[in-house]
């Protein structure tokens, strides 16, 4: 009996997420922000009618939370559980497409270039620029990241407690989230650095200036501050570019 629901809630969890105007939303909120549901329905390319209906569908799934803030109901995803699942599934969709055609040369992941270069896999970095970054840290030594999970080294801490990451609050406590993982990128095919680590690193990004968001879009921008900065630590002009 506990078999026959458990592949029920899977099969309930992959149509919910199969729908392309709940995919269109679920993609919106991979930046790790919340929106409303006006904001959603535009995301999506639906009326907020259509969009109420189907944001109450992923959250009585617990693919959503919703949060309320005066007058306005702000919708978010609900765990990093939910992120890691969307950004897995980007990335085996994107090699369904490679293979369909292997006699012509095919993009994988988002065609914008700003996208391509940096952006937000829910609360940690994606792209060239955070994949850069994970290989750099494990051509040093200073990480280990392997499809079972990751690890930081001695150096890799003290390293990145000299960046200025806040070491302590990465740590998971009460959680049950991993530390130090590898995810996928969606469009380099090479893993990036994701777990608390991750989010407390993209966090110190934001915090100190060295990235910025670019409003309605995962992308965010590397200021002349974090090209400095970032170059320095980890050697990554061509990153920029």
């Amino acid at each position: 009996m506990v078999a026959m629901l458990s592949t029920a809630a899977f099969a309930e969890t992959a149509a919910l997420v199969g729908d392309l105007t709940r995919a269109g939303m679920l993609a919106a909120l991979m930046d790790g922000r919340a929106l409303t549901a006006g904001e959603l329905a535009e995301a999506a390319g639906v009326t907020a009618q259509t969009a109420s209906g189907h944001l109450a569908q992923l959250t009585a799934a617990g693919l959503l939370a919703m949060e309320r803030q005066g007058r306005h109901r702000y919708h978010r995803l609900a765990s990093p559980a939910v992120a890691q699942m969307l950004e897995s599934i980007m990335s085996v969709a994107a090699l369904g497409i490679a293979g369909e055609g292997r006699s012509r040369a095919l993009r994988v992941g988002p065609r914008d270039a700003a996208l391509r270069r940096a952006r937000t896999c829910y609360d940690h970095l994606a792209g060239q620029v955070a994949v850069a970054i994970a290989d750099r840290m494990t051509e040093r030594g200073q990480i280990e990241l392997s499809p079972d999970g990751g690890a930081v080294t001695e150096t890799g801490l003290h390293f990145l407690k000299d960046l200025g990451v806040d070491l302590d609050a990465a740590r998971p406590r009460a959680s049950r989230r991993m530390f130090c993982r590898p995810c996928l990128d969606w469009s380099e095919r090479r893993p990036h650095i994701a777990g608390s680590l991750g989010a407390a690193f993209c966090a110190t990004c934001f915090a100190k200036g060295w990235m910025r968001r670019v409003e309605g879009t995962r992308a965010v921008t590397v200021t002349q501050k974090g090209q400095t900065v970032l170059d320095l630590a980890f050697g990554l002009r061509g990153a920029f570019d």
